[in-house]
């Protein structure tokens, strides 16, 4: 015959039982406040983002009311990724496309990438890195400007071999001490101008010329 457990016992083992389970409550609400807070601060930063990338006349439209999913390996992932397809009087000017850069220095480099109608960048910005600072971290525009000399930029100006940087014999400058992170940024933004110029038509549509015949 089993003995009696004493009430002190029990009493002592509920009280254990309902603090573990308060715990772990008290854990998973903060969990999950802590990522909706995150997720929410994403896409803030997002939404200011997207409006540095194309200037204000350029477009119509609020972008995220023409959002698109695209799926391609020129975009660095095998994931699908979201896209923003800007429109000035009904016609498509240009697209933000989210694209990474798998091989920077501390692991992969979100970006987002600004193409316009006739092949130009609007621009570049980064969304996320785990870049070294002081170093890799100058790809944000806050640390410094080189994201700036994207701007303009297409397939054909620099050219090819121009799409790399200086130490790789290519047009853009690298940072000192810190060549892998400008030369993944630099791959994954030439890799999305490649993207754009092969899926042109269905981005932006016929040219006015070839819609007219």
């Amino acid at each position: 015959m089993l003995p009696e457990v004493p009430r002190s016992m029990l009493r002592n083992s509920l009280v254990l039982g309902l603090f573990a389970v308060v715990t772990v409550g008290v854990v998973a609400l903060t969990r999950v406040g802590t990522a909706e807070r995150i997720s929410a601060a994403e896409q803030a930063a997002q939404t200011r983002i997207l409006a540095e990338i194309l200037p204000p006349h350029s477009h119509d439209n609020r972008l995220s009311d023409n959002a698109l999913t695209l799926q391609d390996a020129l975009l660095g992932s095998p994931q699908p990724q979201p896209a923003w397809l800007a429109l000035k009087d009904g016609r498509p000017s240009a697209v933000i496309l989210q694209a990474i850069a798998p091989d920077g220095y501390s692991g992969s480099i979100r970006l987002l990438v600004g193409v316009q109608a006739d092949g130009r960048l609007a621009g570049v910005r980064v969304l996320q890195h785990k870049e070294t600072p002081g170093l890799g971290d100058k790809i944000e525009l806050n640390k410094n400007p080189w994201v700036l000399d994207f701007n303009g930029k297409s397939l054909e100006d620099p050219g090819e071999a121009g799409w790399a940087v200086q130490k790789d014999q290519g047009d853009f400058d690298q940072f000192a001490g810190a060549t892998i992170t400008p030369r993944a940024v630099v791959k994954a933004v030439h890799r999305a101008l490649q993207y754009v110029d092969a899926h042109r038509t269905e981005l932006f549509g016929a040219p006015a010329e070839e819609s007219a015949q």
